[in-house]
């Protein structure tokens, strides 16, 4: 096939154009900015667009198909060539599931924990050298790229979010793969800009509940009473089959976790209950797998985590770093309790960035009431360009503090300042949580 991408850039569209590469199509594509490491990966595979921009004489008559990125707007030069031309337009979610109609489709949602699970079950299945497909939003070790599509893998393992498909098809990706298993994690109210009442962002997954056709398995978090509420709603007892789960018994002896699977413990890499509970909802998938439980415990205590999700970037006596993906009250609250689980003794600094939209909106700051508590010194850090970049109103200080309630809290702006005062805390244990980058600072090096 033929194949172009507008907004090649993008995390999953420059994976999937190079697992199509792998499988010998002819891919091209656009995008008004690429960064690395997309732009790296593009370039060797011989598919980085010469020009930055959006150029409609890309698009012509001998295409097979357009995928369409989340970058790209509804008046893109591009997208209109292409239905002037009459060539089929998909969004990523779209296409993945043509490329998988006759695959048993396994979506991991949720509002955490989709890619650590997904993680976690694609390290399973490889150890145990099972074919299968894959579409994950983090790197996974063992894996050159987060996207593969085959002709011979009978099953397809997608970490399916919520979020709209494309600026022309606002439906949730996770509604358009068509699950034969779903696994729903848990949920929590982040993105206001997309999803500006709580209310309108629960009702995504009722709707994906209630979209689960015949025969359907629901794995879904029983800790989590808003989201067993909604399976007793909108299930179909006569056609679906529910299988909860919740965060199983654990143990930390000496920094290590301990877990019970089917019975017996195992020791494991990752830590924190949060993870705990991404161990119970992976084995879930497995068992439906016929995955055995030895199997999967002796697979599972080689896993080291998906990528910047509590990754220790450096760990020497007295001084460890750990980098984190946590953006919402939620997911920053799991991670510093994880952290002080594992550390319960050492000295922490937790340093969190606001970074989203949600978490720079004054509206929905409050929600991080005592997010940082368990840490012994916090800081709190905005890139001071962010404002201009969202266009957005600066939040002072007086009002960070007031929503994180604590008067420990450092509030910092600046890479140099915030470096400096790392390094003047002298903490044993370092936790940086953002989705950002916390100014292009070097955290190995911290």
């Amino acid at each position: 096939m033929n194949i172009h991408f507008i907004a090649i850039g993008g995390s999953v569209m420059h994976s999937l154009a190079l697992a199509l590469v792998e499988n010998g199509h002819s891919i091209s594509g656009s995008d008004d900015h690429i960064y690395d490491p997309a732009k790296g990966k593009l370039a060797a595979a011989g598919i980085l667009p010469e020009l930055e921009g959006w150029h409609p004489d890309r698009i012509h008559d001998k295409l097979d198909a357009v995928i369409l990125g989340m970058h790209a707007f509804t008046d893109n030069p591009e997208l209109a060539r292409a239905r002037e031309l009459n060539i089929p337009v998909y969004s990523f979610p779209e296409f993945i599931y043509e490329q998988s109609r006759n695959k048993q489709r396994i979506v991991i949602a949720g509002s955490y924990g989709k890619s650590t699970v997904t993680s976690m079950v694609m390290h399973v299945l490889h150890a145990l050298e099972r074919k299968f497909d894959y579409l994950v939003g983090a790197a996974v070790a063992g894996f050159s790229n987060s996207v593969r599509i085959s002709d011979d893998a009978p099953i397809i393992l997608i970490e399916g979010d919520e979020y709209f498909a494309s600026r022309i098809d606002q439906r949730p990706k996770f509604l358009l793969y068509q699950a034969h298993i779903c696994l729903i994690n848990g949920i929590a109210w982040d993105h206001i800009n997309v999803f500006p009442s709580e209310e309108g962002y629960v009702e995504q997954f009722a709707d994906l509940i209630k979209s689960l056709g015949k025969a359907a398995d629901i794995i879904v978090n029983e800790d989590d009473d808003r989201l067993m509420k909604l399976v007793k709603t909108y299930e179909k007892p006569d056609t679906h089959y529910v299988h909860p789960f919740s965060c199983p018994s654990y143990r930390v002896k000496d920094g290590v976790f301990q877990v019970k699977i089917d019975g017996e413990r195992t020791d494991v890499t990752v830590f924190g209950k949060h993870n705990m509970s991404n161990i119970a909802a992976a084995w879930e998938i497995c068992q439906l797998l016929a995955v055995s439980p030895e199997e999967f415990r002796k697979h599972i205590a080689t896993f080291k985590g998906a990528g910047i999700r509590l990754q220790t970037l450096r760990n020497e006596p007295g001084h460890v770093v750990i980098r984190d993906y946590a953006h919402a009250p939620e997911k920053v609250l799991a991670s510093v309790h994880a952290t002080r689980e594992k550390y319960p003794k050492a000295k922490l600094l937790a340093c969190f960035e606001l970074h989203t939209f949600s978490s720079l909106n004054p509206d929905f700051l409050p929600r991080y009431k005592g997010a940082l508590n368990q840490a012994d010194e916090m800081i709190v850090f905005v890139d001071k360009d962010v404002w201009e970049r969202r266009r957005m109103e600066p939040l002072t200080e007086p009002t960070i503090r007031a929503a994180f309630a604590n008067k420990k809290l450092r509030f910092l702006s600046s890479r140099e300042e915030l470096q400096t005062t790392i390094a003047d805390l002298k903490p044993e244990v370092l936790l940086m949580m953002s989705s950002g980058s916390f100014s292009e600072l070097d955290l190995g090096s911290l």
